[in-house]
């Protein structure tokens, strides 16, 4: 495959025969050489001869092989010819990032450590399959409507809480008719829990500050406690996919596709505009999972710091297609990265800009940085999410130990309490770099560093 060299930071993949240049990689030689092990290339390709393309595709430092679109993927389509693919999206929507705040000092809490982690993890139920209170399908229906204000209206958080959510919490367009029953269902045990695979809560150190304005505005000072929230729209959202990806194979096919896994429908069809809605109820759904699970940690907390306070910095998207810019924007393993003066931002985060969140693996740091006027020129107002797997969890399970990880966790004091499988999948060896990924992000102009946060105690599923 022809690549070009285009900076440090950037390359390009040419289209055979055209001027258009349909793929654009943010990474370093390294990176690069990572990001060329699979099949990720190949699958961005892929979505760039999809109809309706605006631009490139752009890969981001991170970007790995996923189904049929690579995770650090994003890729924009005119609304009028545009074609819907729940592979793009894929099967956890929504998954994304949920920063909290504190005022509690890092000396405060190590005399709790043990007791903290002990209560979130027996609190909140992780793993796979994992249930906890089981609501009425009726409820997980308005769920689906009003995501986290659903829980802020059931007195599982503050109405302050929505204003520092992508979307507020909440998108449009999110109608339950256009979920099946077996979904609904597998929604009914799922909210507040966290799920398996790469999905955590990560209480964190805040390490070292880069701008300290930003940081003040985002409520981070250094050596006080942070916490992070990764889930999604669990089972629920995966079957939603699931479900639409045997629909429009069965209505369209995939016989004129580059891959099955692309299987698609036009936006405006009765079927894409279907999914696009049952989309958006599972994005709700993860919205307010992440609200009820972020009470249920504040409640530990406040229980045990009285008159101290927990307060939520912002909640981002992973995985989802949203009407920007009247532009069908897809997010697949990214996260939106708008700059100062965007009117979607928050109020109280309109002068700096969007607060990105970029998880490490499980015993690397992760970073706070700020979106940039320059990400909405070059990648479509999205940055990086997170290390992305350098190897994959089947690569964990026949090279690593749980030894291994746990000589590393250790050595780094923090502690954990999770299951086997998850603490080999989620190791910093099957990991990128993140210090390399963020080098990458920052350079690049994606997103700019505000803060770093150093683990100290990890649930995982």
């Amino acid at each position: 495959m022809n690549l070009k060299k285009i900076s440090e930071t950037e390359y390009q993949i040419p289209q055979e025969g055209k001027m258009q240049v349909p793929v654009k990689i943010f990474a370093d030689e390294k990176l690069m050489k990572s990001i060329k092990q699979d099949e990720t290339l190949k699958q961005a390709m892929n979505v760039a001869s999809l109809p309706g393309l605006i631009g490139n595709v752009i890969l981001c430092p991170d970007a790995h092989q996923g189904y049929g679109m690579p995770i650090g993927g994003i890729a924009a389509f005119s609304l009028d010819s545009a074609v819907i693919a729940p592979g793009m999206i894929g099967f956890d929507i929504n998954c994304g990032v949920r920063l909290l705040s504190t005022d509690i000092t890092a000396k405060e809490f190590a005399r709790n450590r043990k007791k903290i982690i002990h209560n979130i993890k027996r609190t909140i139920p992780s793993g796979i399959g994992q249930g906890g209170e089981k609501y009425s399908q009726e409820i997980i229906k308005q769920v689906l409507v009003k995501g986290a204000e659903w829980a802020v209206e059931n007195s599982l958080g503050v109405k302050e809480d929505l204003i520092r959510c992508e979307e507020n919490g909440k998108i449009k367009g999110a109608n339950p008719e256009d979920v099946s029953q077996r979904a609904i269902a597998r929604g009914t045990p799922q909210l507040g829990t966290l799920g398996a695979g790469n999905h955590f809560i990560d209480i964190l150190i805040i390490d070292d500050i880069f701008q300290p304005e930003i940081a003040k505005i985002f409520n981070l000072k250094k050596g006080n406690i942070a916490i992070l929230i990764h889930c999604g729209s669990r089972g629920l959202g995966h079957q939603i996919a699931s479900d639409y990806l045997k629909k429009i194979d069965e209505e369209y096919g995939s016989a004129n596709l580059p891959d099955r896994e692309l299987v698609n429908a036009p936006i405006n069809s009765k079927l894409g505009q279907s999914y696009l809605s049952a989309m958006r109820c599972a994005v709700n759904f993860a919205f307010c999972n992440r609200q009820i699970i972020m009470h249920k940690i504040r409640e530990i907390f406040e229980r045990e710091y009285l008159n101290k306070k927990v307060n939520l910095v912002y909640d981002i998207a992973h995985n989802i297609a949203k009407i920007e810019s009247k532009k069908l924007i897809v997010r697949k393993g990214a996260t939106r990265a708008f700059g100062p003066g965007n009117k979607e931002i928050p109020i109280i985060y309109r002068k700096s800009g969007q607060p990105v969140l970029i998880p490490g693996s499980m015993s690397t740091c992760s970073f706070v940085l700020v979106g940039t006027k320059e990400a909405e020129k070059i990648s479509f107002a999205s940055s990086a999410h997170g290390a992305g797997r350098a190897h994959s969890r089947s690569w964990a399970h026949k090279e690593l130990t749980s030894e291994d990880v746990k000589k590393i966790l250790a050595k780094k004091d923090i502690i954990l309490e999770g299951s086997f499988k998850g603490t080999l999948e989620e190791s910093e060896l099957a990991y990128k770099d993140i210090e390399e990924v963020i080098d990458v992000t920052e350079k690049s102009g994606l997103s700019k560093k505000v803060a770093s946060l150093k683990p100290i105690a990890v649930v995982i599923g």
